[in-house]
């Protein structure tokens, strides 16, 4: 059996992509930092299938005794300090973890045995923040890096030593250029879990407004249990690469707070939402689009989950999930 490692299986893909994986009958080992992690002991729960090894992308020795146990096929480098607006109070830890912690990732691969003879693939999340101050429209493999917030400098860092090693030290090691993608296991610190969590909440009476920064940033938003197949395809190839995976469709937060709140019959959105500067950003990302056409025609991936059907499983989520928290029956 195929066997495979992937930091940041606590959070959102990491879930999927083990979800995926094991479906594909790979062994799943994941990475997990520090000792009784309470979002560790809840994915042994869900996926018993899971061997969960310690490790941190801030200590290389800790690496490379986890991929030793682990002895990987493929590595899925998921981990990172991955909330934009906390890297702007926290860049040194940003930068540390989600930049420099690929470079040790690498480190570990080419210790262990990156090399043809003991081959290990390995896939790094890079993000569409990286273009952040967009030079074209839509945005490609080949649009140049102009990052808006230390997480995006980050991880163009990450991208740009992942390509460095594959062609310095010839390891199969890509990059996938993923634009915002969502799902309900999404942290209810991010935006779009923060609308549907929101709405949800309104809806039962349990929540009375929704404070928002901007809502005029557009962003290309596709479902996680999609994006993390396009992930796997990559590793799958003769070659490694770099891809974009997005939808090619840009939405605004307004569409996506007006949906949200559609979902639960609430036509007057505006009564519940207060916009406050506090949420501005010192640098903001205006708008994201991607062209995943290489994604199409090399991997044959294609996004199966539209922003209106995303937004709709999202809400529906959080409505279940809100009313078992306080013992509400929902009409049937």
């Amino acid at each position: 059996m195929p066997r495979a490692f992937i930091t940041g299986i606590t959070g959102q893909d990491g879930q999927h992509l083990a979800e995926f994986l094991h479906s594909q009958g790979y062994d799943v080992y994941g990475m997990v930092k520090g000792q009784s992690n309470p979002r560790a002991t809840q994915l042994i729960e869900e996926m018993p299938y899971v061997e969960l090894l310690p490790g941190d992308l801030a200590d290389l020795p800790s690496l490379v005794a986890a991929l030793e146990v682990a002895q990987p096929d493929e590595v899925y480098n998921l981990g990172a300090i991955s909330f934009v607006a906390l890297s702007f109070s926290q860049a040194e830890l940003t930068a540390n973890t989600t930049g420099l912690g690929v470079l040790r990732m690498l480190e570990a691969i080419r210790m262990i045995g990156g090399t043809q003879n003991n081959p290990i693939r390995f896939y790094q999340a890079s993000s569409s923040e990286m273009f952040g101050k967009v030079r074209e429209m839509p945005q490609t493999e080949k649009t140049p890096f102009h990052p808006r917030s230390p997480y995006g400098c980050a991880k163009v860092f990450g991208h740009d030593i992942t390509v460095n090693y594959r062609e310095s030290y010839g390891l199969y090691a890509c990059s996938g250029i993923l634009f915002n993608h969502e799902g309900p296991r999404r942290g209810i610190e991010f935006v779009t879990r923060k609308v549907t969590n929101a709405a949800a909440r309104i809806k039962l009476g349990l929540q009375h407004e929704l404070v928002m920064g901007t809502l005029d940033t557009k962003r290309d938003w596709g479902y996680a249990g999609d994006y993390v197949k396009a992930m796997w395809l990559m590793l799958q190839q003769d070659e490694p690469d770099d891809f974009v995976v997005a939808t090619g469709e840009t939405h605004s937060i307004e569409e996506l707070v007006q949906r949200a709140f559609a979902e639960v019959g609430i036509d007057d959105w505006r009564q519940f939402v207060r916009q406050d500067p506090k949420f501005y950003r010192p640098a903001e990302v205006d708008l994201l689009i991607g062209d995943a056409t290489k994604a199409h025609e090399q991997l044959g991936w294609k996004p199966e989950v539209n922003f209106e059907d995303l937004v709709s499983l999202m809400v529906k989520n959080d409505l279940e999930l809100e009313a078992k928290k306080a013992g509400i029956s929902l009409a049937t």
